[in-house]
């Protein structure tokens, strides 16, 4: 019988922050502050500054209001988002795999990914233009470059989630640090500001660019990615732990989302500032934005600033993407792949089209992409939002932590907004290209509306479970994660007759010997198992004798006759080449029935280069793994 295993959400860092020790109110909140700081991140991309100043340019101060609305939505949904994954311990991809039938899981999936790719997109053009801002460097050439920060990216994580936090707060302080100097020198008007919050749209642009606010400011993935992150933090498991990690992480949401609310309507604010107000109302590209800083405001360290703050935003952001990415993969197909790939394949999907359209169409189209990209976001919303909805309003697994009635109102409100642009863009868009498509009718015919028909279907599908199909759901025969859980039969105690013991000469050693002897009764026999990786031993295998095969063995039998002389029975193996493929042959040689593995001794760049061993040898080998 396969045992029932339920998988965190993002298992190398969950629970890794011990939320639990500080008593006094002030350092118990900076145990639980972070994960929205992450999330704040993706609501000041550059994907926001296409928006923003292509808003600001073109209508003033007048979408100021959109901003705020989107601000507002943003935190009630991280919040509701926050609290699945405290109260549930479910990341909102893992909660709808557990409650959508397997082809409706398997095109959120799609959806989420597409989403995904947007954000990337955004980040990507943001890196290349603040590098040709800055350093001339030319634009296809900053988007290759962008592949390079996957090896950043990962080597920040691996060392913790402490490292990445503090390292987004120093860009989100340069960030805000570089728009609060550049409005000293906008100097803008506070009057025509206090104008903006009352809410109006002037024509069908103003609706284009309010959408594309909006998806670039309440962001799909972040909902999935929020929802994970706050179990990085270890609570109390009872209702007063509960109550405290979820008070916490709306205080954390607040904080950080109205900082990435100011750097937004900083940038809206500047471009109305410079250059609605100087008559330039068509400057929707950001390198036009720089270019014309400098004249207009006089100063030239203008222009510096929001090239620097630029790069840091599309770097700061970039993080988001490659958890989010992980996230959504693991959550709705449970299936993990090594995080480098992970981030090449997300990387990949935002660098092709964008390579193409500045292949095909040029340099000047970067700024239309980045817009449409923030639209996409915005059409993915309601795929997010509305599920989200339903299982924190669902009493029966949220318990007394559903949301009250006021809230689900407000979420709905949310929702409702969100869905009603949308539909709106939609059908205008439908309009425009069956008008422009009129001499390739197949085109829209065929593929357009099948497309437009499908998602249709299964947003109204989602909004009917989440409206009216709870009961439904329920009496359904739906997929669990995992298989249903089965009575547990008599345990007996298993005794481990051979134990297989990795050994890599690091500091892991000793605990790996100290635990794999633990499991082991009078008689049991122990394989003290080494792998020589050098390229020698890879090519020639046993064959080869070099120095490091002959030192290693030499140490492994050390460890053999110590052991031996306080009594257990113990016989050193040595491998040659990949220890991913060598490891699981030696324990299936040997017959064992445990193996015992440590940390591998690999760090930084090799690391990433040679991956993780155990996550390898673990599904290779037949029997139990004791990771220490």
């Amino acid at each position: 019988m396969k045992p029932v295993v339920a998988r965190n959400s993002l298992e190398e860092v969950h629970h890794s922050i011990d939320a639990t020790k500080a008593k006094t109110g002030w350092r118990r909140y900076f145990l639980f502050a972070g994960p929205a700081f992450l999330v704040a991140v993706g609501y000041m991309d550059p994907g926001n500054w296409a928006t923003d100043i292509a808003g600001g340019s073109k209508y003033g101060y007048s979408l100021i209001w959109v901003l705020l609305m989107s601000n507002l939505i943003a935190i009630l949904l991280q919040t509701l988002s926050a609290r699945l994954g405290v109260v549930r311990g479910r990341d909102l991809a893992q909660a709808s795999r557990e409650t959508y039938p397997p082809v409706v899981n398997f095109s959120l999936w799609v959806l989420a990914e597409i989403a995904i790719a947007a954000c990337d997109m955004a980040e990507v053009i943001g890196l290349a233009i603040g590098l040709n801002l800055l350093f001339g460097l030319p634009l296809i050439w900053g988007v290759v470059f962008a592949i390079y920060d996957t090896l950043i990216i990962l080597y920040l994580q691996r060392k913790g989630m402490r490292y990445i936090e503090i390292l987004i707060l120093s860009m989100v302080g340069l960030i805000g640090t570089a728009f609060f100097i550049e409005l000293f020198f906008a100097g803008p008007n506070i009057g025509d500001i206090a104008l903006g919050f009352i809410p109006g749209i002037k024509d069908s642009g103003a609706l284009y660019i309010a959408i594309g606010i909006i998806g670039a400011t309440v962001m799909p993935h972040n909902l999935y990615l929020h929802s994970s992150l706050v179990q990085t933090r270890r609570s109390k498991r009872d209702n007063e732990g509960i109550a405290t990690a979820i008070k916490y992480n709306i205080i954390d949401s607040s904080v950080a989302l109205n900082i990435a609310f100011f750097v937004n309507v900083s940038i809206l604010v500047l471009a109305a500032a410079v250059f609605f107000k100087n008559g330039y109302n068509n400057v929707a590209e950001i390198q036009d934005a720089y270019k014309l800083l400098a004249p207009l405001l006089g100063h030239k360290v203008a222009p510096i600033l929001f090239a620097i703050a630029l790069i840091a935003s599309g770097q700061s952001s970039t993080i988001t993407g490659t958890l989010a990415g992980q996230i959504v993969m693991e959550g709705y197909l449970d299936l993990r792949i090594a995080p480098w790939l992970r981030r090449l394949i997300t990387r990949a999907l935002a660098i092709i089209p964008t390579l193409l359209v500045i292949w095909f169409f040029g340099d000047d189209k970067l700024g239309a992409l980045l817009i449409l990209s923030q639209v996409i976001l915005s059409l993915q919303l309601g795929f997010a939002v509305v599920p989200l909805i339903q299982f924190v309003s669902d009493k029966e697994k949220m318990g007394e932590f559903a949301i009250s009635t006021v809230v689900k109102l407000l979420a709905w409100l949310s929702a409702v907004i969100i869905l009603g642009l949308n539909f709106k863009l939609v059908f205008d868009a439908l309009a425009d290209w069956r008008e422009q498509l009129a001499s390739h009718a197949w085109v829209f015919n065929f593929i357009i509306l099948p497309a437009v028909f499908f998602t249709s279907s299964l947003l109204a599908y989602i909004l009917w479970c989440a409206l009216f199909g709870q009961k439904w759901l329920k009496k359904a025969d739906t997929k669990l994660p995992h298989g249903k859980a089965e009575d547990i039969p008599l345990i007996v105690k298993k005794h481990y007759n051979k134990i297989a013991i990795c050994i890599d000469f690091s500091d892991s050693d000793i605990r790996a010997i100290t635990e794999g002897i633990a499991q082991g009764v009078a008689g049991t026999e122990f394989y003290l198992v080494h792998i020589v990786e050098t390229a020698g031993a890879r090519a020639m295998g046993d064959q080869i004798q070099d120095y490091e095969t002959h030192e290693d063995w030499k140490q492994l039998k050390h460890y053999g006759h110590k052991l031996r002389e306080q009594g257990y029975n113990i016989e050193e193996r040595l491998g040659f080449g990949d220890p991913k493929k060598e490891i699981p042959v030696i324990v299936e040689k040997v017959k064992a029935d445990l193996l015992v593995i440590g940390q591998h001794g690999h760090r930084g760049l090799m690391d990433i280069i040679l991956g993780e061993t155990i996550a390898t040898v673990r599904h290779n080998v037949k029997c139990p793994v004791l990771m220490v």
